[in-house]
């Protein structure tokens, strides 16, 4: 077992707190937004070396997942991650074309997909998905705007997913004017003051609004579910899934990818032309995640895929033997509360306080946890292994 130093990305809609606290660290200045842990080339992990730190990825070879800490004190961009081919057909345009890695307009910095899960630590607020398009009328017929009005009948005349797509369009090609964007979160408030809403909309335009004034992602947010995860409770996003999050705390696994096309709310480049290609379907593949259990004391998070799952232990004295880890593999294991102790099948121990993060292997074997406390593990699950029940988001 190694452990791990975690380099933080400090993006502005992250929080000067939360991370911080999560960490056991004094606040800084400067919002910190996520801390990565894996092999990722834009930010390996480091382990100790002979000579001194190596990245994680040069000591071990790349991982195919990466596991996040991530605090979101106001809205993220609205955004989808796009599916293997398109990755890998963007990843070599990109690179024929010589762009470099760190140009505003470089969309696609590696081959990867960027399916991904979140694991809420506190409670933790995002949108996902389209609303199906009777929904999204509701939200839409009692707002008096004719930027709005307009939308409502493009849809009625082409219901369903390519009509809504078609307003993604229109919205993120043809952005509404700030004056339009006005009209819409006022007449949400309107709405919200008379004790109408529809699924959280408006107060989600509204709350946007804050954050993000006059922005056309307002106007989409409209279009999108929005799902409260209480700490425990996971969701997935695959590859194609628009979404944005809003607040809160989670963990993220996800494939190794730093792949990301944006639609708004952001003052980062936006490829609306790529957005659109890489939207999915996605209305029926929306999930909560329902873990299944493992042991006595350990949930199992895994949606199916090959690439990562998560496990999420409770350790206590009630285990005198210690509770047992799911897998034997390449494992990325961080403390998410309380005290653990983490012994490997030759008896070697390493204790770990709330933020503390330890990479572990074959060699490790199977590991066990003592003491009182909450460790979180992402790992490559077994290709027989069962798969976690999928259920509705919302």
């Amino acid at each position: 077992m190694r452990p791990l130093d975690c380099p933080s990305q400090d993006y502005d809609w992250g929080s000067t707190d939360d991370i911080p606290a999560f960490l056991r660290t004094a606040s800084g200045d400067r919002p910190m937004a996520e801390v990565w842990m894996g092999t990722h080339p834009l930010g390996p992990a480091m382990v100790p070396g002979p000579d001194g730190p190596v990245s994680l990825r040069d000591a071990v070879g790349e991982l195919p997942f990466m596991l996040k800490i991530l605090a979101a004190s106001r809205p993220l961009s609205i955004q989808v991650h796009p599916s293997s081919a398109l990755a890998q057909a963007g990843f070599a345009a990109e690179e024929a074309a010589g762009v470099p890695f760190d140009a505003p307009e470089r969309v696609y910095k590696d081959p990867h997909p960027k399916p991904e899960m979140v694991y809420a630590l506190t409670t933790f607020d995002t949108l996902v998905g389209f609303r199906p398009t009777a929904e999204i009328l509701r939200v839409l017929a009692p707002l008096p705007v004719p930027y709005v009005q307009a939308l409502a009948d493009e849809l009625r005349l082409k219901p369903g997913f390519a009509g809504i797509v078609r307003l993604v369009e229109q919205v993120v090609t043809e952005p509404p004017s700030a004056e339009d964007v006005a009209a819409v979160v006022d007449a949400c408030a309107e709405a919200l003051a008379q004790g109408i809403d529809v699924k959280r909309a408006y107060a989600t335009a509204v709350e946007i609004q804050r954050h993000h004034p006059g922005d056309a992602g307002i106007v989409l947010s409209l279009l999108l579910n929005r799902l409260t995860l209480q700490p425990g409770e996971a969701a997935y996003l695959g590859a194609g899934i628009i979404h944005a999050h809003l607040s809160g705390m989670c963990l993220e696994v996800m494939v190794s990818s730093d792949n990301v096309l944006r639609a708004g709310l952001t003052s980062k480049h936006l490829d609306p032309e790529g957005l659109i290609r890489c939207l999915d379907r996605g209305m029926s593949r929306l999930a909560r995640v329902t873990p299944r259990q493992f042991g006595f004391s350990t949930d199992v998070y895994a949606p199916g895929l090959h690439e990562f799952a998560l496990s999420v232990t409770q350790s206590s004295p009630a285990e005198p033997d210690g509770a047992l880890l799911p897998d034997e593999g390449r494992r990325i294991l961080v403390c998410c509360g309380g005290e653990v102790e983490l012994v490997n099948r030759h008896g070697e121990r390493v204790s770990l306080q709330r933020g503390d993060a330890v990479y572990a292997d074959e060699e490790d074997g199977p590991l066990r946890a003592f003491g009182t406390g909450e460790v979180a593990q992402a790992f490559t699950p077994d290709v027989d292994a069962p798969v976690t029940e999928l259920t509705d988001l919302v």
